[in-house]
């Protein structure tokens, strides 16, 4: 019984997620596809077609990857963090927090539908790629756990956004100020090996680097740190966040103060 409440609970809050992002596609769906398009034409075709190959690879090939998981990055954090925020504004939140519903079963139904809507974007991105380039595919599997391990991430990140948010404009200041710069500097469009000696020791710093070179390592095969270590990295950052999450959502935090 406790399996099939439980199921219900979460299938629920994942359906009601992907319907408020699928009914607002234009808002959700469509500024992704056109950005990233830009980024193609801009970086990809103007700049790239002066740029030497890297690692044998031309670099519209090379910043695939790099596009793709910024799309996927945005799209899990805005996600969550404006549907928590909402529910939370409307006072929707607290009927769910008074529920029997269990909380990592709150935290995964959130989590779940971000993850959902970032992997549609990355799929949308990646289709986008091929009317500029014939994409590698060296690892599927390495590829598709990055993507949802990613994914994972900044849901739980946007999550304890939104639990803190108290208007608004709190739900901008970190995708503006913390997300954005981290990600432009996060080797979407370069590799570290080609910066001098100390930016890449402050890039070691920057955890999205590792996961857009580990994504890479799943289009091309070669990668500027162990796709291992890489991997490991994530990890560590997804249990840190679930575990910020649960405790946040246990007791309270953000909801009832």
């Amino acid at each position: 019984m406790y399996f099939k409440e439980t199921s219900v609970a979460l299938y629920t809050l994942v359906r009601k997620e992907v319907v408020r992002f699928l009914r607002i596609w234009t808002q959700t769906l469509l500024p992704p596809a056109i950005t990233q398009t830009l980024y193609f034409i801009i970086f990809g075709t103007f700049i790239g077609s002066q740029l030497r190959d890297i690692e044998g690879i031309s670099y519209m090939a090379f910043i695939v990857p790099g596009l793709i998981m910024m799309a996927v990055i945005n799209a899990s954090y805005s996600n969550v963090v404006a549907s928590f925020f909402g529910s939370k504004f409307q006072r929707n939140v607290e009927e769910l927090m008074v529920s029997p519903v269990p909380t990592w079963v709150i935290i995964a139904g959130y989590s779940v539908g971000s993850v959902l809507r970032g992997i549609l974007v990355g799929l949308i991105v990646f289709v986008i790629s091929w009317f500029f380039t014939t994409p590698d595919i060296y690892n599927f599997g390495v590829i598709a756990l990055f993507i949802l391990l990613t994914s994972l991430l900044f849901s739980l990140g946007g999550l304890i956004n939104g639990l803190f948010a108290r208007k608004f404009d709190d739900i901008n200041i970190f995708p503006v100020f913390i997300l954005t710069p981290l990600t432009y500097f996060g080797g979407v469009f370069y590799s570290i090996d080609m910066l001098p000696e100390f930016w890449q020791i402050v890039s070691k710093f920057n955890p999205i680097v590792y996961m857009v070179d580990g994504f890479r390592y799943g289009f091309h095969g070669f990668s500027d740190f162990n796709v291992w270590l890489s991997l490991g990295v994530l990890a560590v950052f997804v249990l840190l966040l679930g575990g910020i999450n649960y405790y946040l959502f246990d007791r309270g935090i953000g909801i009832r103060n």
